[in-house]
């Protein structure tokens, strides 16, 4: 007869506690879904510019359903993203809100990451396949309301910190981008890097690289429309397919997403003209599971590394590194593919910047 093992005894305050965390967590999941409807439907840019609205008055400006409205709002104010004033029946978003779920430009702008969720949720049944078959999940083959959401997610960054942070502590960077140098930008998505970047240094030209096609059509478009096609231009192509000779390599939130990051960037060291460097903006991490672990970012972090990069890696040959990586392995990967020097040029909250030179 097998012993029955005797069924652990639960503190009920440790429980009590944990299950209060899990029903915060899945009503926060719930509402995650209402958060990007009112992204996509304007219904956050319609409260900030009425600032206190009827139910009648928001639906009639956003064009949004009014019993639809109701029930949105009173999800919104037991959220406590919206304000309600009972005695006026009216609903009040504020301006330190607006700032996060209204303002595309704002540099505290948070919408773009619900869209996020909801690509990730799209591509649950795949990655349900993926986690038990082992085999990967490209970037391609996602929902693609992904690319919108990254571009939108990391052009808040760009916009705020790609110049003043992350370039600014690469010794004579921004100098030579104002003189006038040839910059790559390998993975370059819906190229809201590159084209920042021509718009700030008129002097440079630059190239984006990225495999996927829809995105590369998108970049083309979006630089027309920003008047920089002349110095800038999109091409289809992979880490280690493309030609020609750059003063600069970028990669931006990439390297760790490689299946062989290493020939990645040794492919990036051949084409670099005689005393030009890559710089690399990868995710903030520390070495180690435990140091990570204090990081406040982490958990939005490990997520996104679980959903997104690792399956992706995987589809790529499986390096597999994570987008928490670390300075360690990341280096390490620059020494591998022949680079004399690798070293950590800047680290800031989100964000590591390393600097490497052939």
């Amino acid at each position: 007869m097998t012993a029955q093992l005797d069924a652990p005894v639960l503190d009920s305050g440790r429980l009590e506690e944990f299950a209060g965390k899990v029903a915060g967590d899945q009503a926060a999941a719930y509402n995650a879904i209402l958060v990007y409807l009112g992204d996509r439907l304007g219904i956050w840019r319609s409260l900030a510019t009425l600032g206190t609205t009827t139910v009648a008055q928001l639906a009639e400006h956003a064009g949004v359903a009014p019993r639809y409205l109701q029930e949105w709002l009173a999800a919104q104010a037991a959220n406590g993203y919206v304000t309600y004033n009972a005695a006026a029946n009216t609903f009040t978003l504020s301006p330190e809100a607006a700032s996060c779920l209204a303002e595309e430009e704002s540099p505290t702008a948070l919408m773009s990451g619900f869209e996020l969720i909801a690509a990730v949720w799209a591509a649950s049944d795949k990655l349900a396949n993926v986690y038990t078959t082992g085999e990967g999940l490209g970037w391609h083959e996602h929902d693609p309301r992904l690319f919108t959401a990254v571009a939108r997610f990391y052009g808040t960054m760009y916009r705020n910190s790609m110049l003043s942070e992350w370039f600014s502590a690469v010794d004579g960077l921004i100098e030579q981008l104002e003189t006038g140098i040839r910059v790559l930008d390998v993975g370059c998505g819906l190229g809201v890097p590159t084209i920042l970047l021509a718009e700030a240094f008129p002097n440079s030209t630059f190239t984006g690289v990225d495999y996927h096609q829809d995105s590369i059509r998108q970049a083309v478009a979006a630089a027309a429309e920003a008047g920089v096609s002349d110095r800038v231009e999109f091409l289809v192509g992979d880490a280690t397919g493309y030609d020609g000779t750059y003063d600069l390599v970028l990669f931006f939130d990439a390297v760790h997403d490689f299946g062989d990051p290493v020939g990645a960037l040794a492919h990036a060291r051949s084409v670099l003209a005689p005393g030009g460097r890559v710089v690399a903006i990868e995710p903030y991490a520390e070495d180690t599971l435990e140091a990570n672990l204090a990081n406040p970012i982490a958990p939005v972090f490990y997520v996104g590394s679980s959903a997104l990069c690792v399956p992706h890696s995987v589809s790529d040959g499986g390096a597999a590194f994570g987008a928490q990586a670390g300075p360690a392995r990341l280096t390490q990967a620059f020494r591998d593919a022949g680079f004399t020097s690798a070293q950590v040029a800047a680290s800031t909250m989100t964000n590591l910047v390393i600097e490497a030179r052939a």
